[in-house]
């Protein structure tokens, strides 16, 4: 290598030196940094001893008993060893299996006295797949957890979820959850309030007098959450698409985890929420203040499993041991309505105390997402409004669409007309240039294009223009929860696939059934591709490419025959607008006419002198052809 390489080498590793130093975290972050995982270590240290010594209670409770005969002496070993183990707590750690139920006109809530806990969350306006009867199911008991450690005055340290609380003046609303202690002046209170007609509740902790009974040096509270989400949709591909563990940080970032794979991650920055999300319903933690530092962990459930994920989370919220102040929450459990979800933030202050809980519903990517506010979701309600049947509301969204995109449809058809009427004279051009002088022929066809006044591109930039649509309306309906539940013709969910078909084996790449949407969406997509084959010059050298044409719709059926029965259905009607405007621009488009307009442009653009870039082009392009002919009179003489 020559000094300038070298020299190239050394200024690039200076400059990555000098990017690192800059970066590299000061004695303040670092401290800080480490501070966060040591208190994270600590909480699972403290989760891990609080399940030992659950674990150990019971069996100590049982040899005690086993030693003696005598009630009383059982009695007073009982007390001791509940005393050693539970200190303060003592009087909570044994009780009887209870439930609280709070109840509205869309959630219902059972509230178990061990642990505090919401044990069962049930959706009143919602069915399972394959459940007609029962409200849909969000968890059960065993299926969710949620859990605080305690640290007691004298270093026990207890976890709720093994601790008995009471009911203190529940009614359908509110309740409070009231964890006692040795010193009656001294209790917690887990306290919850349901709202009439809300997704949307309040949870708090309110400590009385918890600096008798807790340590004195506690200043967090440690939280562990975790959730089995069973599967709730007859497609469980899709399903396990969509279902991920996802929360926002203070500030608006949101972070998601994976969704195919075990994920889990350490969170150093502040969370503002914590969402375990399904396809169309979520679970949703959001401090009022802020989770101060969180380790999440996403696991995928075997395929023959009930469940599609499970989500775990550890985490810490500031708390004063000193202080009557409560810790605040709310619980979100519901529908990823999108519009429900934004209306959260509807009467927010500013942009920092904004929940964006909206984005738990997948839109696409940037500009799709974009699309999609603006147009599917507004549009999609707007017609939901005049209480039409779900299929007749695809349908004339289909149509709106087809009317904004319909200047770019025709201008794309208009362009391949002017080609397909210019197909002789293109033949000409190739019978009189063979393959082995390809930059002459090319040379010649745009001039012809020129001379014509057609531009090939002007065909295909209408069609890039109505993709990001096409995208949109790709996000939108699978993540749609107004299809669920929604029949149409034959399909009884079109927000699932629409089987026809089944069989009882998986074959790779199409699955186990056939979706009758998905096949006649198939056959539409061929016969728009023969409609367009049909209205459009073809090149006798570029057979490969039609075939390709008519190979891409049976494609399609693999791909979609997964997918939601609302997105097939969208995609036919879609299809057979398209191949009706095809029809009608064909039927009302006069290729003599056209081609005679193309002549008189001809004559007038050879009138007119050439623009300096189209000089500059054809002058690049002889200055090929006349490079290209002396190669091969080089290569010609060098093999004589």
């Amino acid at each position: 290598m020559d000094k300038n390489t070298w020299f190239g080498f050394l200024l690039i590793a200076g400059i990555i030196v000098a990017f690192a130093m800059i970066n590299r975290p000061s004695q303040e972050e670092l401290a800080e940094r480490q501070r966060i995982n040591d208190s994270i270590n600590y909480a699972q240290q403290m989760e891990q001893e609080a399940l030992r010594i659950s674990d150990s209670i019971n069996a100590s409770i049982e040899q005690s008993l086993n030693t003696t005969t005598n009630e009383e002496e059982n009695a007073a070993l009982v007390q001791q060893q509940l005393q050693n183990t539970y200190g303060p707590f003592a009087v909570s750690a044994l009780g009887e299996d209870q439930e609280t139920i709070l109840e509205n006109n869309l959630l219902r809530l059972h509230i178990a006295n061990k642990g505090g806990r919401v044990v069962r969350a049930e959706l009143k306006e919602y069915k399972a797949y394959g459940d007609t009867i029962n409200p849909l199911t969000l968890f059960r008991a065993d299926e969710s957890d949620l859990s605080f450690t305690l640290v007691t005055n004298n270093n026990r340290i207890l976890a709720t979820r093994n601790l008995y609380f009471e009911a203190i003046c529940p009614n359908q609303q509110n309740v409070i959850m009231r964890l006692h202690s040795e010193n009656e002046d001294a209790y917690i209170d887990f306290v919850y309030t349901l709202p009439e007609d809300e997704y949307m509740f309040d949870f708090q902790i309110i400590p009385h007098n918890a600096q008798l009974i807790l340590a004195q040096n506690a200043n967090t509270l440690e939280m562990q959450w975790k959730q089995s989400i069973p599967q709730q949709e007859r497609g469980r591909k899709f399903e396990e698409r969509y279902a991920h563990l996802q929360y926002m940080l203070v500030g608006g970032d949101q972070e998601r985890m994976s969704e195919a794979k075990h994920d889990s991650k350490r969170e150093t920055a502040k969370v503002k929420w914590i969402g375990y999300k399904d396809q169309f319903f979520s679970t949703v933690l959001i401090a009022e203040e802020a989770f101060l530092s969180s380790e999440f962990e996403s696991m995928p459930e075997d395929a023959l499993s009930r469940y599609i994920k499970t989500y775990s989370t550890s985490t810490s919220v500031a708390f004063d041991v000193n202080s009557q102040k409560p810790i605040k929450f709310h619980y979100f459990m519901g529908p990823n309505n999108y519009n429900l979800l934004k209306a959260y933030d509807k009467n927010a202050e500013n942009e920092a105390v904004k929940l964006h809980l909206q984005e738990l519903v997948l839109q696409g990517w940037r500009v799709i997402i974009w699309i999609n506010q603006i147009f599917s979701f507004p549009v999609f309600d707007w017609l939901m409004r005049f209480g039409l049947h779900i299929g007749l509301v695809i349908f004339l969204m289909t149509l709106i669409i087809k009317l904004i995109i319909l200047p770019f449809v025709f201008a794309s058809y208009k362009s391949s007309a002017k080609m397909r009427v210019l197909k002789p004279q293109l033949d000409a051009i190739n019978a009189q240039y063979p393959p082995e002088k390809m930059q002459e022929r090319q040379q010649a066809t745009m001039a012809l294009y020129r001379r014509a006044g057609v531009s090939p591109m002007s065909g295909c930039l209408p069609m890039l223009f109505q993709m990001p649509i096409l995208m949109a309306m790709f996000w939108f309906f699978p993540t749609a929860i107004e299809l669920r539940g929604q029949s149409l013709w034959w399909a009884e969910d079109l927000s699932a696939y629409d089987a026809i078909l089944t069989w009882g084996h998986h074959i790779p790449l199409f699955g186990d059934h056939l979706s009758l949407f998905c096949l006649i969406m198939t056959v539409a997509n061929l016969g728009y591709t023969m409609v367009t084959m049909q209205s459009q010059a073809t090149d006798p050298n570029m057979k490969f490419m039609k075939y390709m044409m008519y190979l891409m719709p049976l494609m399609f059926l693999f791909i979609f025959n997964d997918y939601a029965a609302g997105l097939s259905y969208y995609y036919t009607i879609s299809l057979g607008i398209t191949i009706l405007q095809t029809m009608i621009f064909r039927w009302t488009t006069d290729d003599k006419k056209l081609l005679e307009q193309l002549e008189a442009n001809a004559k007038k653009n050879a009138a007119k002198p050439k623009s300096g870039f189209m000089a500059r082009l054809e002058k690049m392009q002889q200055e090929q052809v006349r490079m290209a002919r002396e190669n091969a009179k080089a290569q010609a003489k060098k093999y004589r």
